[in-house]
C-alpha cells in the first residue's frame, strides 16, 4: 500500500473514532476531508512531508494536518491516532462498517450493553439483550442481522463496469412503470467513480405507492431493506454476466435506493443526490452567502424559520433543471464527473462571470474517440481475426485501428516470437486491402521487463507503426524500482504509448506504485502518451493520475484493450475516467483526426529510427 493510501486510511480512522466518541464535528470533518485530499494526490506526499508550505497549499490540508503528515513520514505513526485508539475497543470500528449502524448506535451499544466486537454484537442479538436497548425493535434487529450476513459474505464496493449496466437495467425497467415521467441514476455512479458503494435511482412519478411496490419486486432483489412512498431500499444481486439481472448468479450484492422526486424539483434533487458531499457543501455555503438555502427540494430564499421551505409551501428560486440552480448561484453548469470540490466551482464562477455560460472546458466525450490503438487478435489472446477486428472498428466509426498483439514474454497470452511477429506484420499489411475505409496499423503490446527493457530488439520494433509498452509481470516492485522501470521504457525512442501503467486490477491487485510525477515528466519530455485502459477492471491510469498527467502537459490515450467485439463497449468507462481527470479532446490522441494522429505516430517513429541509427 502506498504512503498516501496508508496515510488516508489513518486519517479516516481518526475521523471514525472521533465520531464514535462524540467529539467536535469540525474535527471529524477536518480529518475526513484530509483523508480525501491525501487520496486524491498524484504525488507521494512523503516526498514533501517536510515542506509545511507545500502541504498546506493542498486544499483540505491545514497546518495541524500537515504536522501529522510530517509525523507519519518520519515515524510511521500518528500519536493522536494511537491515543484515540486507546480510548475505544478496536472491534467497534468493525461494527461501524455494518450498513445501518451509525456511530451513535454503536456508542450506545458499547455503553449500555458492553458491545466491543462483532462477537459481542452477535451475543446480544442471540440472547435478546439488544431488544432492551433504545430504538432496537425486532425489525431493526432483523435488518442488522441481514446486514451482518452480507458483510460476512465479503460484500465490497462494486466496480463501475458492473454497477452501471445494473443501474441502466433498473432505470429502463422503472421507465416502463405507469405514471413515470422521468428516471435516472445519480450518486457516485453518475460521477463515474471507479467503484461504488450503492446505487441511487431517482424517479418522478404520479404513482408513488405503486413505484415502491414494483421496486421491491424487481428481478435480482434478494432483500427489501425499507419500503415507503418517498424512499425504498433493497439489496440486489449484481450479475457478473453484464447486461442481465443477477437473481440467479453468484455475483456480489449492492444496496439500491429508489427516491421519488416531484418533476418540478428534479434538477435540485439530481444535484443533491449526485454529490459529491464536498461539492454539495460548497454549493450550500455559496447559497447561504447569497441569502439563499439549497436543499434537495430546490434553491429557496433564506429566512430564520427552522421548518424546511418546501414544507411551508415556499416557491423555489430554481429547482427544475440543474443548470437553472447553478445559474441562480452565478455558476456555469459543472459536469457530474468533476463535482469533487477540486477547483471546479471557482472555475465555473469565472466562466459564468465572463458570460460564456457553458461550464468548464469541454470535457472529452465518447463520440470524440475515432481510433483504437490497443487491440488483440487470434494471433495472441484475442477472439477476432485482423479483418474482423478492423471491420468492427470501422462499423463503430473509427478511422484507425492498431493491431497490437502480445510480445513473446506474455506466453500465457500467446505472445508472439520475433519470427511470428514478422509474419503477423505481413498479415496486417495484407488485411489493409480487404477492409477499406479504415487505416490498419501494425503494432505490438510489448512487455516492459522487470528492469525496464523491452521484450523485442530495436530492429524489430522499428518495423512497427505503433508500440504500446505495458507492464504485465513483477507488479509488486518497490516504488523506486517501479519508477525507474517505467521511466526507462518511456525513454525508449520506439515507444508511443505507456499501456495500463500500474497494471492494477480493481478489487483484485494494487499493481505498481511508481512516483507518478517522474512518469509525467518523462512522458512529457519524450512525447509518449499515457494510456487510460478502458476495461472496467483496470481503469489505469486512474482518475487522479489523469488529472496529474494533464496538469503536467502529457498526452493521453484512451484504449479499450480489445480482445472481443464487446470490449469496444468499455470505451465509455475510459472516457468517464478521463472526464474525472478533466481531460479534453485536444489532449487525447485517439480523438485526433487521422492526419494529426498518423503524423504524431510517424514523427516519433522517424525520431526513434534516427536515434537508433546514431543520426541524432
Amino acid at each position: 500500500m502506498s504512503f498516501n493510501a496508508r496515510l488516508a486510511e489513518r486519517f479516516e480512522r481518526i475521523a471514525k473514532i472521533l465520531e464514535l466518541l462524540g467529539e467536535d464535528k469540525f474535527r471529524v470533518n477536518a480529518h475526513s476531508r484530509a483523508a480525501r485530499a491525501v487520496e486524491a494526490q498524484t504525488i507521494d506526499l512523503s516526498t514533501i512531508a517536510g515542506d509545511r508550505k507545500a502541504l498546506t497549499a493542498i486544499e483540505g490540508i491545514g497546518p495541524k494536518i500537515a504536522d501529522k503528515i510530517a509525523e507519519f513520514a518520519s515515524s510511521g505513526r500518528i500519536l493522536e491516532l494511537d491515543e484515540l485508539a486507546g480510548r475505544v475497543p478496536p472491534g467497534l470500528l468493525e461494527i461501524m462498517e455494518i450498513p445501518g449502524l451509525g456511530p451513535k448506535s454503536v456508542a450506545m451499544m458499547w455503553e449500555r450493553a458492553g458491545v466491543e466486537s462483532l462477537e459481542d454484537l452477535k451475543r446480544i442479538i442471540d440472547d435478546g439483550t439488544i431488544l432492551t436497548l433504545p430504538r432496537m425493535g425486532e425489525k431493526s434487529v432483523e435488518k442488522i442481522k441481514k446486514s451482518m450476513a452480507f458483510v460476512a459474505e465479503g460484500n465490497k464496493r462494486l466496480e463501475l463496469g458492473v454497477a452501471m449496466p445494473l443501474a441502466e437495467l433498473i432505470v429502463a425497467e422503472v421507465e416502463k412503470w405507469p405514471g413515470v415521467e422521468r428516471a435516472a441514476f445519480a450518486g457516485s455512479l453518475r460521477r463515474g467513480k471507479e467503484t461504488i458503494g450503492d446505487i441511487d435511482v431517482l424517479v418522478a412519478t404520479s404513482d408513488m405507492a405503486g413505484a415502491s411496490e414494483r421496486f421491491a419486486k424487481l428481478p435480482g432483489v434478494v432483500q427489501v431493506l425499507s419500503s415507503g412512498e418517498g424512499k425504498s431500499s433493497v439489496r440486489m444481486r449484481a450479475s457478473a454476466d453484464l447486461g442481465r439481472w443477477g437473481a440467479d448468479s453468484a455475483g456480489p450484492t449492492v444496496q439500491v435506493d429508489l427516491r421519488v422526486i416531484p418533476l418540478d424539483r428534479w434538477g435540485a434533487a439530481m444535484m443533491y443526490f449526485t454529490g459529491s458531499k464536498e461539492h454539495n457543501i460548497r454549493l450550500r455555503e455559496r447559497a447561504l452567502k447569497r441569502g439563499m438555502t439549497l436543499t434537495e427540494w430546490g434553491l429557496f430564499p433564506n429566512d430564520d424559520d427552522p421548518t424546511p421551505p418546501h414544507k411551508r409551501g415556499i416557491a423555489p428560486i430554481a429547482s427544475t433543471a440543474e443548470r437553472d440552480v447553478f445559474a441562480a448561484l452565478d455558476l456555469a453548469e459543472v459536469p457530474p464527473e468533476i463535482r469533487e470540490d477540486r477547483g471546479e466551482i471557482a472555475l465555473a464562477e469565472r466562466e459564468f462571470a465572463e458570460g460564456k455560460g457553458n461550464g468548464l472546458p469541454r470535457l472529452i466525450e465518447v463520440g470524440d474517440i475515432r481510433a483504437e490503438l490497443h487491440a488483440h487478435t487470434t494471433a495472441s489472446d484475442g477472439k477476432m481475426s485482423i479483418v474482423e477486428l478492423a471491420g468492427e472498428a470501422k462499423r463503430r466509426g473509427f478511422h484507425t485501428i492498431a493491431v497490437t498483439d502480445h510480445s513473446k514474454s506474455s506466453a500465457v497470452a500467446g505472445g508472439l516470437s520475433p519470427e511470428r511477429l514478422i509474419e503477423h506484420i505481413g498479415a496486417i499489411h495484407r488485411a489493409r486491402k480487404e477492409v477499406e475505409g479504415i487505416t490498419i496499423l501494425a503494432g505490438s503490446e510489448v512487455d516492459i521487463l522487470a528492469d525496464g527493457t523491452l521484450d523485442y530488439e530495436d530492429e524489430l520494433l522499428a518495423k512497427l507503426d505503433v508500440v504500446v509498452a505495458s507492464p504485465h509481470a513483477s507488479l509488486s516492485q518497490e516504488p523506486e524500482v517501479a519508477t525507474r522501470r517505467l521511466v526507462r521504457a518511456i525513454e525508449h525512442p520506439m515507444v508511443h504509448i505507456l499501456g495500463h501503467p500500474t497494471g492494477r486490477l480493481l478489487n483484485r491487485r494494487p499493481g505498481l506504485e511508481p512516483d507518478m510525477r517522474e512518469i509525467f515528466r518523462a512522458a512529457k519530455k519524450h512525447d509518449v502518451a499515457l494510456e487510460i485502459n478502458a476495461h472496467w477492471l483496470r481503469l489505469d491510469l486512474r482518475d487522479t493520475h489523469v488529472k496529474g498527467a494533464i496538469e503536467a502537459g502529457c498526452l493521453i490515450a484512451i484504449d479499450c484493450d480489445v480482445h472481443h467485439p464487446s470490449d469496444y463497449d468499455n470505451l465509455r468507462y475510459g472516457v468517464v475516467t478521463a472526464r474525472r481527470g478533466w481531460a479534453t479532446q485536444q489532449v487525447c490522441v485517439n480523438a485526433w483526426d487521422a492526419g494529426l494522429l498518423h503524423a504524431w505516430l510517424k514523427r516519433k517513429r522517424h525520431a526513434g529510427n534516427a536515434l537508433h541509427s546514431g543520426h541524432v
